[in-house]
């Protein structure tokens, strides 16, 4: 039973004190004369030792005549330091023997020569324990089959050791580690922290997420597009837009004071004029950019059929309808007359036509769209006061119908690091959600309804789920909450649809933005896409749970240092515009934003004006894509400004090596790559004489090269 490190020495049952009372009174005087730590207690009290048949002991007189090496050659299976070094204090009774209930348990008591000190091994279980082994509790099958209503067993000793029983190991493991921290790997650096200052605020009176009332809202607004479809197919003979009910879920929210996250209901006007533009600009086709000339020259029979088609069924003016089948039918002689037109002349002829006609058509067709518009609108407000409904029986069904709503702060002047936001309800009793994981997937599955994530974002929630939730540290709602966010945003987004309507910035962007700019906080992101575990999202009762502040324009900031990449709505990116000016005109302490606009200029919207004009602009620059790394390529280029107040700009102005680096940080990873080599190993110089004809150099159509010094005004 020896081993060569820390080996088993099998110990006799016989008690120590028994052995030791059985030894002549001089063999144990001269240990009490080299011990001088047993004299602090020379008339010890009777104490009581639990043994196999209890026995009362008293601590025997010990002399001083003879010597310690002949009292351990009578303990030859205990080591010297055994009996007093074994955590046995002065003038008490070492620890008892295993009890026959434990030994025929299993358990023996074997000598740890590596640690000097006794341990318990069981030769059942294979289990071995520093301190006496507890008893198994007893109990009776038949009134507590469990075993859990009897009281907790304690050790052959009497006492209960700290922290429950205590696994063998060695000394120098009993230290414990520090606690590693857990970094999620992705395309994102959630481990960095904010350093925006915010007022403390009153905790939102949305209700909580609850999957059956998410279904129901979804479902209705999966109901709305279809609805939009349909009015434009049989109302004006087009498809509706694509995207357009999109953006127009973002313009009603930036005028909405209604109570649904999703669904507009209380706007003025009634009519949205984004909805409204994007069906008039395809009407009575909608115009694409042809790519070839017959292609042109089919688009532009087309339009003139359509025009003549939509003016003749339509109650219109008598001038409006001369005007329109003049020109259709002077475009339909121009096409037989004409041969061998170029590509332009069709386009230039496609213009003319339109600048005639248009007008006369959007005059016929005004009432019929405004009337798409308000039935859009009229049953949004339907659907949302019907998904309130659904939640307040939720809440009475749950008990809570008549929960008070939790107040404001106490003080509103309190400043604050950001915090996700807060719910002044109680959370509902959330039903299950069924969790089916597959290889690279995982399916989220409530009532038939299933939802796709895959498996390292559904880790990067989960991360930012322990960072932000606090009323749910066991994550007993998590899979429900997941679900309602995705049922959220597949719905929102619907189906191929949302595939143009934000730019994605780089993962190098962000990391020099953060690096240069001391960027934490993104204005406009989704727990999906967020780079930062800090930011704004569209939805605050899905995404809060995920780290989201809400909504931008509801969130004030005093101080830090943000990054702004809004989606592509007009009136949404000119709300924002007005935003950045209150907050910098408020504040006196660092504020900055870093702003990406797409470069529309024929025409500029109000919102790249406003930009541009800014007094609070301290640089802008103009980026061109070569390829869009997400999605879809980028048709237009990309305008970056830079908004800071006075403070703002002094911490983290956009210096000259500053702006180096974010627009060194937008080129491709190969460009970059093969920039980097030639730095580190530039080409041989040899003094051969060049050859006379040009050598060919291979390069990529799509990543040409630009020098450094020309990369401030050249495309990346």
């Amino acid at each position: 039973m020896n081993e060569v490190s820390g080996g088993k020495q099998d110990i006799s049952n016989t008690s120590t004190w028994e052995t030791l009372s059985g030894q002549p009174a001089s063999s144990l005087s001269t240990m009490h004369h080299h011990h001088p730590t047993l004299q602090q207690d020379t008339t010890p009290t009777v104490a009581q030792v639990i043994v196999p048949t209890p026995v009362k002991l008293q601590t025997p007189i010990l002399s001083s005549t003879q010597s310690i090496p002949d009292h351990c050659s009578q303990l030859g299976h205990i080591q010297q330091s055994g009996l007093m070094t074994q955590g046995t204090p002065p003038g008490t009774f070492p620890e008892s023997e295993l009890s026959p209930e434990l030994q025929q348990q299993g358990w023996k008591k074997f000598w740890s020569k590596r640690e000097n000190r006794p341990y318990f091994w069981n030769k059942l279980t294979g289990e071995s324990l520093w301190v006496i082994p507890p008893l198994k509790p007893q109990f009776d099958p038949i009134t507590d089959p469990l075993g859990i209503c009897g009281v907790p067993p304690t050790s052959g000793n009497g006492t209960i050791p700290s922290g429950g029983t205590l696994k063998r190991r060695a000394s120098e493991d009993s230290v414990v580690p520090a606690t590693k921290k857990f970094v999620l790997a992705g395309p994102w650096d959630l481990e960095i922290p904010t350093n925006v200052i915010i007022y403390e605020r009153a905790p939102s009176n949305l209700p909580h997420v609850h999957p059956e009332a998410e279904a129901l809202r979804c479902g209705l607004l999966a109901k709305l597009r279809q609805c939009y479809q349909e009015l434009c197919h049989t109302r004006e003979s087009i498809d509706a837009p694509k995207d357009s009910f999109n953006r127009w879920l973002m313009e009603r929210k930036v005028i909405d004071c209604g109570s649904d996250p999703l669904l507009p209901s209380q706007c003025f006007p009634e009519i949205s004029m984004s909805m409204y533009r994007e069906i008039m600009n395809d009407i009575p086709i909608k115009l694409v950019r042809p790519k070839f000339t017959g292609d042109a020259r089919k688009q532009l029979s087309r339009y003139a059929e359509a025009a003549k088609k939509m003016i003749e069924s339509r109650a219109a003016s008598s001038e409006s309808r001369k005007v329109v089948k003049w020109n259709a039918e002077d475009t339909f002689q121009w096409l037989r007359r004409t041969v061998g037109a170029t590509f332009d002349d069709f386009q230039d002829r496609l213009a003319h036509l339109k600048r005639q006609c248009q007008p006369h058509l959007t005059e016929t067709v005004k009432a019929s769209v405004e009337g798409i518009c308000l039935k859009i609108y009229h049953l949004s407000t339907e659907y949302a006061k019907k998904v309130k409904d659904k939640n307040n029986q939720i809440l009475k069904d749950n008990g809570l119908g008549n929960v008070i709503p939790l107040g404001g702060p106490a003080s509103a002047q309190r400043k604050v690091w950001c915090y996700p936001v807060q719910f002044s309800l109680p959370t509902p009793r959330l039903p299950q959600v069924d969790y089916l994981p597959e290889r690279e997937q995982t399916m989220l599955r409530f009532h038939g309804d299933t939802v796709c994530i895959n498996n390292i974002h559904l880790a990067k929630l989960e991360h930012l789920y322990r960072y932000n939730c606090f009323d749910d540290k066991k994550f007993e709602m998590f899979l429900p909450r997941v679900w309602c966010m995705l049922k959220r945003y597949q719905t929102y987004l619907g189906i191929n649809e949302g595939q143009a309507t934000q730019m994605a910035l780089p993962v190098t962007v962000f990391e020099c933005l953060q690096r240069s700019f001391g960027v934490t906080f993104e204005c406009f992101a989704s727990p999906l896409n967020c780079y930062f575990r800090q930011y704004c999202s569209a939805f605050a009762d899905t995404d809060s749970y995920f780290g989201s502040r809400g909504a931008f324009l509801d969130f004030r900031p005093v101080s830090g240092s943000f990054q702004a990449n809004p989606p592509y709505c007009e009136e949404l990116m000119e709300a924002m515009v007005n935003h950045f000016e209150r907050l910098l005109a408020d504040s006196t302490e660092p504020l900055s934003f870093v702003v990406f606009l797409p470069e529309w200029r024929d025409p500029a919207p109000n919102a790249l004006i406003k930009l541009e004009s800014s007094h609070f602009k301290r640089k802008q620059n103009i980026i061109f894509y070569y390829r869009g790394e997400v999605n879809i390529r980028a048709a237009h280029g990309t305008l970056v400004v830079w908004l800071q107040n006075a403070a703002g700009s002094a911490r983290w102005g956009p210096t000259e090596e500053r702006v180096e680096a974010l627009l060194e940080a937008w080129r491709p990873g190969r460009e970059r790559e093969r920039d980097r080599q030639e730095l580190l190993s530039p080409p041989r110089q040899t003094h051969q004489q060049m050859p006379s004809t040009p050598i060919p150099v291979l390069t990529t159509p799509t990543t040409p090269t630009v020098s450094l010094q020309t990369l401030s005004t050249h495309p990346i």
